[in-house]
Order: structure tokens, then sequence, then C-alpha cells
């Protein structure tokens, strides 16, 4: 979204007078509606949501054409962004993880009303002039100053300075590209793919919980032949291929049959969304020729660190290079052992094959058990474990508090506080953890209000939620593997960005930052999940209590870095997919199978599989559209600022100190360059052709990759 939103809400990240809470008391505890807005106590206060955003942002729409002050027209322009990404925000919350058809479908409806409503904005020649002005005024804050070029710009890639002709066009590509989007995602959700698998033998019984049972007729068999009409029929599983449980499958899958038939038909759905992809490639394009670009990645690029595609693919081309040796090595070990346990000295390996044999050598070097590492990590002693980072790090405190009624969405919902003791409440975040039916299967940040300076001695606090879909019940109690509680930390540090940030503008509150740097806190916040001084604090054992063995969590890391260059490869390889195919287009259009084939072959050390399409749903080609190359500078910077700043001692109160007043406290209202150079001094970033890429330095140390 551009213009007025910026960038807020998953990382595939106020009612018409607004909810001001000051750092003095909390809200106090009576009926409310969704995330407190009082509108939403019913499916329909969405309606009035939306009416009442719309009726204030045209009062201060019509304040601004008045031309007041330039950090009055900051101000009024920042409260109506605040009004529209409330609205917004809490739609896109309500989407995904509402369980009442009725809310999810006005949600929906109002996402679309403001967003249609949103182009009236961007379009609007008063704001443009009123913000163009304020720009001009050297008297205003460096922050206020930072805003008005950000709107400025923002307005502009909406197509402001076009001709109306050019703007009217402009206004329909753009919602164009927000359905298109929406299809493509609901196609990954509605068309997961499935197998059949004869007979139930193929599919040990461990793994009985993913399957469901089905049946058929034997071949060739008759009532006669077979007795009993029980007889007659065969039991098999049929194995839904949605990208989590595939996965898991196929690391536990020992008849490769199998395997290959569950990844073949994985990376084959949803096949709808080839023809979906081909009409957003062509929207974008379109668009950014519009704007004046030659492409939806130079349109997309031009106002992040890296500034243009060139700097991108130079970056991702020198990453490719380096990983190459490793991942090659290691290629080749995975190949070796699987001759080894087939008996096959001439086998080659295939795609299939990778999480099995991987999952294998794992086992077998380090002797690990997901099911007892997962014993370690219970979801409450997980969240115990924010508890004690924010703590630690922070010297804040971190507490449950009663959610009004009407508040919350699932009675499995927590609001937590963030309460600093000289500073006040920080604010608030709402966890909704477990998986259940009909709840979107994502994990994501969502700013459902950001911060901003209200008066003088008033602070609008910043809520969030921080979304989930850990899977357990009852009767089985959630337990995360690892994976997930690195997920869990990801996905935290979001939500410390948002909740930490201290704006004078929500226009810059927490992530809302240039598109690659906003994974960086996600990615820093992932080490802490690996560090057995941060482990130890809360990774106790569900039933005797005892602390997580040191030796494991040393097992785990070891684990972690026997196929990292591979994992590092497969990340390149998709932004490098990503680059591509919002890249310079053809007169004639482009096959994106072609292209996705040919990269995997240039750039990864496996096979493609002829007929298969897994980006048809890879979500980030709609929600970071050229911009997936995004989390691979967040891990080079992420390393750098773990190895020289929390490495040392990560739960220290200076390093917290460092975090929070060099890096978080600014969200976007800072250069990111400036944050950076700041907070770790030299050697975390270079200059590229006018653009600018991480050192490489520290990550290579780490997976001990050699430069070249």
């Amino acid at each position: 979204m551009h213009a007025l939103m910026r960038q807020s809400a998953a990382h595939v990240r106020a009612n018409s007078h607004f909810i001001h809470i000051s750092t003095s008391k909390a809200p106090s505890i009576k009926e409310t509606g969704l995330y407190g807005y009082n509108h939403l106590k019913t499916p329909k206060g969405f309606q009035r949501f939306v009416d009442d955003a719309i009726e204030r942002s045209e009062e201060l729409v019509n304040y601004i054409a008045g031309m007041p002050s330039s950090p009055e027209i900051i101000r009024a322009m920042d409260e109506i962004s605040d009004t529209v990404c409330s609205v917004i925000d809490s739609a896109e919350l309500c989407r995904h993880t509402h369980p009442d058809r009725e809310f999810v479908d006005e949600a929906s409806k109002a996402g679309l009303r403001i967003n249609e409503f949103l182009h009236y904005l961007n379009t609007n020649h008063s704001i443009y002039k009123a913000v163009i002005k304020a720009e001009k005024d050297s008297s205003l804050t460096h922050e206020a100053q930072r805003a008005a070029r950000f709107l400025r710009m923002d307005l502009e890639k909406g197509g402001i300075h076009l001709c109306p002709e050019k703007l009217d066009r402009a206004n329909e590509l753009s919602i164009d590209i927000i359905q298109l989007c929406r299809e493509y995602n609901k196609n990954i959700i509605t068309d997961p793919g499935h197998v059949d698998i004869f007979p139930a033998s193929k599919i040990p019984k461990k793994m009985h919980h993913f399957v469901s049972p089905i049946y058929r007729n034997i071949p060739g068999a008759s009532k006669e032949s077979l007795g009993s009409r029980d007889n007659i029929k065969e039991k098999g599983f049929r194995i839904a291929t949605e990208p989590s449980t595939l996965q898991g499958l196929l690391q536990c899958l020992p008849d490769a049959g199998v395997r290959k038939m569950a990844y073949v038909q994985g990376n084959s759905v949803p096949h709808a969304n080839l023809e979906v992809l081909d009409k957003l490639i062509a929207t974008r394009h379109e668009f950014a020729q519009l704007m004046g670009y030659k492409s939806y990645a130079e349109f997309s690029l031009h106002s992040t660190m890296a500034a243009s595609p060139e700097v991108v693919l130079s970056f991702l081309l020198e990453m490719s290079k380096v990983v190459r040796p490793k991942a090659d090595q290691e290629f080749e070990a995975i190949r070796d052992f699987k001759r080894e346990k087939s008996g096959e000295p001439s086998g080659e390996l295939e795609p299939w094959d990778e999480a099995y044999f991987t999952w294998l050598m794992k086992s077998a070097t380090y002797k690990l058990d997901s099911s007892i590492i997962a014993s370690y990590f219970p979801l409450p002693q997980c969240i115990e474990g924010l508890k004690i980072l924010v703590e630690s790090l922070f010297g804040v405190t971190f507490h449950r508090v009663p959610l009004a009624p009407g508040e919350s969405w699932h009675p499995d919902v927590l609001k937590i506080v963030l309460h600093h003791p000289t500073e006040g409440d920080l604010g608030y975040l709402y966890l909704d953890l477990k998986s259940r039916k009909g709840k979107h299967p994502i994990c994501a940040h969502f700013a459902i209000r950001g911060g901003r300076r209200v008066s003088e001695t008033e602070y609008q606090l910043p809520v969030v939620a921080l979304v989930c879909n850990f899977s357990g019940s009852s009767l089985a109690p959630v337990r995360l593997n690892h994976f997930e509680v690195e997920t869990l930390f990801h996905e935290f540090g979001h939500a410390l960005h948002s909740l930490l940030s201290r704006t004078e503008y929500q226009h810059f509150s927490g992530t809302r930052v240039v598109l690659d740097f906003a994974e960086t806190p996600s990615n820093l916040f992932e080490s802490y999940a690996w560090d057995y001084r941060v482990l130890k604090t809360f990774a106790k054992h569900y039933s005797t209590g005892d602390v997580i063995p040191k030796e494991l969590v040393e097992s785990m890391v070891g684990a972690k870095k026997m196929f990292a260059a591979t994992e590092l490869q497969r990340q390149i390889f998709y932004a490098l997919v990503d680059q591509t195919l919002f890249g310079e287009q053809t007169s004639t259009g482009r096959d994106t199978m072609a292209i996705v084939a040919d990269l995997k072959r240039q750039h990864t050390s496996w096979t493609h599989v002829e007929g298969t399409h897994w980006h048809t749903r890879f979500s980030h080609l709609t929600n970071y559209g050229a911009g997936y190359y995004s989390y691979l500078y967040a891990k080079c910077f992420a390393t750098t600022i773990w190895q020289r700043i929390c490495q040392e001692d990560p739960l220290s109160l200076d390093t917290g100190l460092a975090l929070r007043t060099k890096f978080l406290q600014h969200g976007g209202a800072k250069d990111p360059a400036d944050i950076l150079n700041d907070l770790v001094g030299s050697g975390i970033l270079r200059n590229c052709s006018g653009g600018i890429i991480p050192d490489i330095t520290s990550l290579c140390e780490e997976m001990e990759l050699k430069k070249r």
C-alpha cells in the first residue's frame, strides 16, 4: 500500500476520534468492541467504522486545503494516516483470525471501501500542494521534514503528478492489483492439493495424525471372490499437501515413491495462480510504466536502501557465487548419504529427497528427536521466555491484563501490556498463537494502531497483534518444535519494533520503515531463540521442569549449521525469482514456469522437476513484490548486530539500552543507514552504484563461507 498508509501490518505486518491512551493510566475495563474499538461490537460495526474514518479524514482534508502552518499540515496528514490505517489494519487482522464468518465478510468489505477512499486521498491535489509547501519549510524538525518528504514521494507513487487520464488508469490498476493479490492468496488456502496413498502401510504409524483415512475398491475384486461387503475395500491415506504439512511429511516418509507424489502435487497447486500471477505481473508492469519506470521492480525499489534493481541483483549474484561452493559440498554429502542408505551407488538425488535425508543425517549425527526437543517448549513457557527477554533487556514488565467484554475475537487470545517503571505503559500486545478451524494459517505481526505524539503530555500507545498457527488442543497441549520457537521470536521482533518505537508520527511508527530494513529486528531476535543463555531461562520440560540440557542445544545448533548453505542458496533463489518476475518485461510476455526453472538450474545445486510450479503459492510475490531480497538484507544486518552488540551478553540491560535507544525507538523516523551506523559503527553496509547493500563479512564468518 502506498501514500497515506505505509507498510503496516503483516510481515506474507482508531475510530473517528481515536482512542488516545496516555502513559499515565490503562483503559478501564468496560464493554467494548474488537481491539478496543466501540464500533466493532457487531460485524456491521465495520460499516460505521469506515463511515466515521472517511468523515473525519474529509474534515482534515478541508483543513489542510486552507494551508495552515507546515507543522499543522504534517500533523493533520498524520492524523488522516492514523485514521485510515486503523481501519485497514483492524480489517486485515479480522479477516485472518476471526472465527465468525460475518465478521470476516464485513471486514473484507471495509478493507475494500477504505482502500477505494485511500485512492481518493492519494489523488487529492489540495493535499499534494500542502505537502509540497511543508517540504520546503526549513524550520520543520528533522522528523517532520522527513515525514513531508516521504508523504510527497508516497503521493507520487499513487500517480498524483500524472495527467487526469493516466491518473484514472493508475487508480484502476491499483484496485486491480489489490484484488489480484487477494485472489492469489485465497487460491493458496482453498486449493492446497492432496494425494491419495495406497496401501495404508506406506504411511508410518507415527504420521497418521497428519493424514486422513480413505478407502477404495480392490482392483479386480468382486463381492463373490472376497466374501462379505466389508472386505472389498482397501484402506489408504489422503495427504493434504499444504506447505507446512508437506514439509513435515517429506521429512518422515521413507517411501521414495510416496515422497515424489507428495512433492510433485504440493508444488503443482494452485494451478489457477499461474494465470492470476501472469495478470498480476502485467498489471504491476503497466502501473509502473504509467509512473515512468521501466519495471515494477524499479518502481518498487527507488525509495528503498537498495534504490534500484541493479543494486539488488548485484547483491544477490554476489551472494549466489559466495554460497555456491559450500552448497555444492552439502549437496554431494546428501547424495552420498542417500546412495549409502539405499544401496544404489549411482542413485541420483531428487528434490523430494532433500527433507528426508537431511533430517536423517542430522538425527544420525546429533541424535536429535523432535518430540524430545518439543517437550522443552510448551507454549506457556515460550510466552514466559518473551517476558524474561523484555525484562532482562529493557527493564520492562510484561504481564497479562484482562480483556474487556467484546474486545477479543477468540478465547485463546491473551492481552499483554509492556510497562516501564518510570515511563509507564509502553504499549499493548495481543497474542493469538494457536491454530483453529477457519483461522488463516499464517505467522505474522499486525499493527492495529501505531504510536504517535498527540500533545505535549499525551502519547498514543501502539497496539499490535502477534498471530501464529501452533497446533494443540486441551487433550494435547501445545508444544513447539524449535522452528516454531524461532518463528515466535521472529514475529516478536516485529512486535517489539512497534511497541518500543517512540516517533512523533504514526506514519513512522515501528515497522513502518523502508522495505529492506523492516525485517532486521525480526531476524535479530531469531538469534535469541538459538542462544543457550536465553533458552535456559524458560525452556523447561513440560513434566519434570528440568531445564533444557546445554548439550541438546549445542546439537540443535550443530544440526542447524549442517545445511545452512543450502538454505541460504534457496533464499537467494527465491529473491532472484521475485526480482526477475517483476523486472523488465518482454513485449510477448514470459512463461513464469520456464523462468523459475532456469533460475533454479543456474543458482541452486538441485534439479527442477518439470511441470511443477511452487511459485504459485509463494505468497511473498504479492506482499513483497520485488522486495523478497529484504530478508537477505536483514539476515546480513542482523548477523552483524548480533556479533557486535548482542553476542557477548545478549540479556544485559546495556545491550537492551543500545538496541532500544539507537535502533528500535526510531521506527522509520530516521534514515536506516544512520541507524545502523550509529548502532554498530562502520562495516555493516556498503555503498553500491547509488544504493546501499549489506556488508556480508559477518554472515560469511558465521556460515564459514569464503568471500570472493
